[in-house]
């Protein structure tokens, strides 16, 4: 799970949820730290990356330590700051090149709840649930994120939304979700990670 200063805004209960379901969890910091040895599942949580992207795209070994886990497979829970850590690139800085498509802080703050379906199959949803989340930040991408976003929600005025990116077992999104309203999610987390770290130790 990424923690530090460019990651900032995570729930207690979060970790909490994934020991209970089994998980060893282990704090790390993009900016100066290199993955955990043994990771078999990524938590990139929000937090206000475009702050440090100079410090994050120079730590070039993990970006491309994540960027080869997820190629490969690894399941990876990306909000907010996250997604934009999984980008090209976020104002101009590299980042791990996961997700096909640019960021940059924008012009003006995007705020509010959403009441969102999952569009499809994920390691922590199944196509068609329904979750509670919210949007809070001032960054914006550029081009679009994925041919298969993450979720879907009706705009105030009524347009449809779609939104995040589903890559791989990458699922990337602006909305914040509570763990503690979505325990089921956590544990196919777990379960995904568990299944990953098998296959690893199997080749």
């Amino acid at each position: 799970m990424a923690g530090g200063p460019a990651f900032t805004f995570g729930y207690a209960e979060h970790r909490e949820l994934l020991l209970a379901a089994g998980a060893q969890v282990v704090v790390f910091d993009p900016l100066r730290d290199e993955l955990p040895e043994g990771t078999a599942g990524l938590v990139l949580p929000g937090g206000f990356p475009e702050e440090h992207a100079a410090e994050l795209a120079a730590n070039t070994v993990l970006l491309g330590a994540v960027a080869a886990r997820a190629k490969s497979g690894m399941p990876v829970h990306a909000e907010c700051a996250g997604l934009l850590y999984l980008t090209r690139s976020l104002d101009g800085h590299p980042m791990a090149r996961v997700i096909d498509a640019d960021a940059e802080f924008g012009p003006r703050l995007t705020l509010g709840y959403r009441d969102a379906v999952a569009l499809a199959d994920s390691p922590l949803w199944r196509a068609g649930e329904r979750v509670r989340g919210h949007e809070f930040h001032r960054t914006r991408l550029v081009t679009a994120a994925s041919d298969a976003p993450a979720w879907g929600w009706h705009g105030s005025d009524g347009a449809r939304v779609r939104e995040g990116a589903l890559v791989q077992r990458v699922h990337a999104s602006y909305l914040h979700t509570h763990p503690a309203g979505n325990p089921d999610a956590t544990a196919r987390f777990v379960a995904a990670a568990v299944e990953y770290a098998g296959i690893r130790a199997s080749r």
